[in-house]
């Protein structure tokens, strides 16, 4: 059953050093910058961050990386015009990278949700991306073996959620957003706005409650 939380700092309690934290956005779009900012302050590290990007400017999850609480990023996009923390953390050696194609981080993070053992995926076959991976030829063609992505703990952002837990997005905030949620032993949503049960149309809720264990308004 979903909780309804006042607090972020209350919130993100559970988290415990070494775990690892599924984080929601696709650049800052869709970035649970408030559940973030209390993770900082919580104290929490030797994380494990799984996320599209690996921060943006100084806010966010860049600002998680600079204080030095995350010692591994599994991305897809480490680098971009803004991500300097990032790369001085890199290149001085204090931080590891995984890299993970986009589609592919979506779908590792999806069978996690869905209790899929692994999956064979055409993407990376022939980079180094596919080194020391088990591969197969199926009907002519070479697939890579790939294991899920699991979250002790999954942050994201929701436009609405009710008091169940049910969420809606807005436009491209939706992103990563729902396999996360899915995917994560806890869940955690910061939301915009929170209604009564009911008053969301049922068509529209992408992530069901069942998948959501803390509700934080922000």
């Amino acid at each position: 059953m979903t909780a309804f939380v006042g607090t972020a700092s209350a919130a993100v309690e559970p988290i415990r050093d070494g775990d690892t934290v599924l984080v929601g956005g696709f650049g800052m779009a869709g970035m649970p910058v408030v559940l973030i900012d209390a993770l900082i302050a919580h104290g929490a590290g030797e994380l494990t961050v799984v996320s599209n990007n690996a921060g943006n400017g100084d806010t966010g999850l860049a600002a998680l990386l600079a204080a030095g609480r995350v010692r591994k990023v599994i991305c897809s996009f480490p680098r971009q015009a803004d991500s300097w923390v990032f790369d001085g953390l890199y290149r001085a050696g204090k931080i590891e990278l995984e890299v993970v194609p986009q589609g592919t981080l979506a779908e590792r993070m999806r069978a996690a949700g869905a209790g899929i053992g692994a999956f064979y995926c055409p993407t990376g076959v022939g980079t180094p991306l596919a080194e020391g991976k088990e591969t197969r030829v199926i009907d002519g063609r070479t697939y890579v073996l790939e294991f899920p992505i699991r979250g002790d703990v999954a942050l994201i952002r929701a436009h609405t959620g009710d008091r169940m837990g049910n969420l809606v997005y807005r436009k491209t905030a939706r992103n990563f957003g729902p396999v996360m949620a899915a995917a994560a032993g806890l869940t955690i949503a910061e939301v915009r706005h929170i209604v009564e049960p009911g008053e969301l149309d049922p068509e529209t809720v992408v992530t069901p409650g069942i998948y959501v264990d803390r509700l934080v308004p922000v």
